[in-house]
């Protein structure tokens, strides 16, 4: 009995196609690299030389994915933003420590190669790492027939950030702060599983839907060199990204016990999005755990420096006061209500 002629490639993975990516990528991030000369991407591992002014320099770390908004990704075939997206949710989190990102690594997995998808993604991942100042330095994309059904994909970030020990943002919040908010661009990537439940149950053709094709995938907004900006002029106590669990949960991480951050809802300012979802019968407690309202992200800040940092803010991003810190034994009071 012959044996049957078994190759990786009739298994489902193409090897020559992941070489095809990686060559891509590899010319596409040749303008942006810092690392001399180290060829990273395509390497084993991937070299970054530390900055040579750093005293005492502590290592912030962070890792996250884009949740289900990739199923919207698919729903829409549009995957240019969701690169931007998972460059986001990561180099967000490094800044609120005061930290710099440095370098980021990305996490592709697939049930098979799509050279033109893969394209889209990270070329958003190579522009998110632009508008953070850091470098894309590697990363893995998987081929995993069998675990995904046709068309489906994951992806996850990892990001590296630098800070000198005297700069990073931890119990210098004192009471009579300010609570600052930073409008969000959108929905960011928290809560799609809450917004693709409404749209299924309310047959909302997506498609045919101008609005919503035009929010959903609207990339989420990176903070990062204006809040360095802000770190480096000395002008933050500590800062919050406004990720899953709200105003509430994401500020009550940052707040040293006995004081809180009084927020007075009524100044929240939101978006069309956010009154769209609130309108298919969400409450405003559904909404204000799940989503960010229109807050992206909030800075705590001495009362004088308010004037000073709303300067280097675009209009669209001035940051507004929305509380206050004050002695009280919970964290977060919030009152009031958002006026949709």
């Amino acid at each position: 009995m012959k044996s049957k002629n078994f190759t990786y490639e009739k298994s489902g993975v193409s090897i020559k196609k992941a070489d095809n990516f990686i060559k891509f990528i590899s010319s596409s991030t040749k303008k942006s690299k810092k690392s001399g000369e180290f060829k990273n991407i395509g390497g084993f591992g991937a070299l970054t030389k530390l900055p040579n002014k750093l005293k005492n320099p502590y290592l912030v770390t962070s890792t996250d994915g884009v949740g289900t908004k990739i199923e919207v990704a698919n729903q829409l075939n549009k995957f240019n933003t969701i690169g931007i997206d998972l460059v986001a949710m990561c180099v967000n989190d490094i800044i609120v420590q005061g930290a710099k990102p440095i370098l980021f690594l990305d996490y592709i997995s697939v049930s098979k190669i799509n050279l033109k998808k893969l394209k889209e993604i990270i070329n958003g991942i190579i522009k998110g790492c632009k508008l953070s100042d850091c470098e894309l330095v590697g990363g893995e994309t998987a081929e995993m027939p069998g675990t995904y059904s046709k068309g489906k994909f994951d992806i996850a970030g990892f990001s590296l950030g630098l800070v000198e020990k005297d700069k990073i943002l931890t119990n210098k919040i004192k009471e009579k702060d300010l609570v600052v908010a930073i409008p969000s661009s959108g929905l960011h990537s928290n809560g799609f599983s809450l917004v693709r439940h409404v749209i299924k149950k309310k047959n909302v053709n997506l498609k045919k839907n101008p609005f919503l094709k035009k929010e959903l995938l609207k990339p989420t907004k990176i903070y990062v060199v204006h809040v360095l900006e802000l770190i480096k002029r000395k002008y933050l106590n500590a800062c919050a990204n406004i990720t899953g669990g709200g105003l509430k949960d994401n500020i009550e991480r940052i707040i040293p016990n006995n004081l809180c951050a009084e927020i007075n809802l009524e100044n929240v300012k939101t978006l069309d999005i956010f009154r769209w979802i609130k309108n298919q019968g969400i409450s405003d407690l559904e909404m204000l755990k799940t989503f960010n309202c229109g807050v992206g992200f909030c800075l705590i800040i001495k009362p004088q420096n308010y004037k000073k940092i709303i300067k280097f803010f675009p209009k669209k991003y001035k940051p507004y006061i929305i509380g206050k810190i004050i002695k009280h034994s919970k964290k977060v009071k919030l009152s009031g209500k958002v006026i949709w």
